[in-house]
């Protein structure tokens, strides 16, 4: 058996889609949390950082959070490596395109990024908040010859990536990825629902996001690059904006219940 065949071969071991699908669960819980957090912000309360990495920190804050945040370690090191499986060899309902492939490979490289953020809080228990990084990412990129440009292309990036989920969530694409002989028919029309409506907000999350970045860039401002955090906040605070951000808070909790049905009947 060649080397390559040996790889493949673990990508496809039951192993690695038990990992993926605890990833999954883990990737549901984070965004329960967020979504939490949203409704808090709507409310008029000032909750915590409402990110990946605010998430975490509240998990480590709490009596038994130690087991929980190695659980989501675990998780969410399971859910890149599964990513980084489907660059390699294929995406379940797409084959080997090529665009699903790039796809899960920057999917691998940002949770491989969580999961070192979780592994990082286990070991100093505080870590620097999400928002605060990147505007200080964002102000080493300014600083050089064309950053201002990169920082704008990111956002840009981020944007037309929260367009392309609105469109997943709208069209219901992600229909494609479960395993729909397993599922009872009344299930399927309740994922089908959350996978709608927490898809489409997650899509907004991420453009409003970009949206922050893109404009950090034109105003020459690393504060405007906001993140998900700054970006609720920010829509709190304007006229009306508690109600859209309660409605987000909303999509953001049937997309993490939506991710929980995915570990459980998603095609691995």
């Amino acid at each position: 058996m060649t080397g390559n065949n040996v790889v493949a071969d673990a990508a496809n071991s039951k192993e690695l889609k038990a990992l993926a699908r605890v990833g999954l669960a883990a990737r549901a819980t984070i965004y329960l949390l967020i979504g939490i957090f949203a409704a808090l912000l709507a409310f008029g309360k000032r909750p915590p950082e409402a990110d990946q990495r605010g998430a975490m920190q509240e998990v480590a804050r709490h009596t038994g959070g130690f087991a929980v945040l190695i659980a989501l370690a675990v998780g969410l090191g399971g859910y890149a490596l599964w990513r980084f499986s489907e660059a390699a060899f294929g995406v379940v309902g797409q084959g080997r395109k090529k665009g699903p492939r790039i796809q899960s490979f920057f999917r691998g490289c940002i949770y491989a990024f969580f999961t070192a953020t979780a592994v990082n809080l286990l070991l100093h228990s505080r870590v620097q908040s999400q928002a605060n990084e990147q505007q200080l990412w964002t102000t080493r990129a300014l600083r050089h010859s064309g950053g201002r440009w990169a920082v704008g292309a990111v956002g840009v990036i981020v944007m037309i990536v929260g367009l392309a989920l609105v469109v997943e969530g709208v069209r219901r694409k992600f229909k494609r990825y479960f395993a729909l002989g397993d599922m009872p028919p009344f299930s399927r029309r309740i994922v089908w629902i959350l996978g709608t409506v927490g898809t489409t907000a997650r899509g907004i999350v991420f453009m409003l996001a970009g949206f922050f970045v893109t404009r950090a860039a034109w105003t020459y401002d690393p504060k405007q690059a906001r993140g998900i955090d700054g970006a609720l906040k920010q829509l709190a605070d304007s006229n009306g904006g508690r109600v859209w951000v309660g409605a987000i808070a909303v999509g953001l909790i049937a997309f993490s219940l939506y991710g929980y049905c995915e570990a459980a009947w998603r095609r691995t």
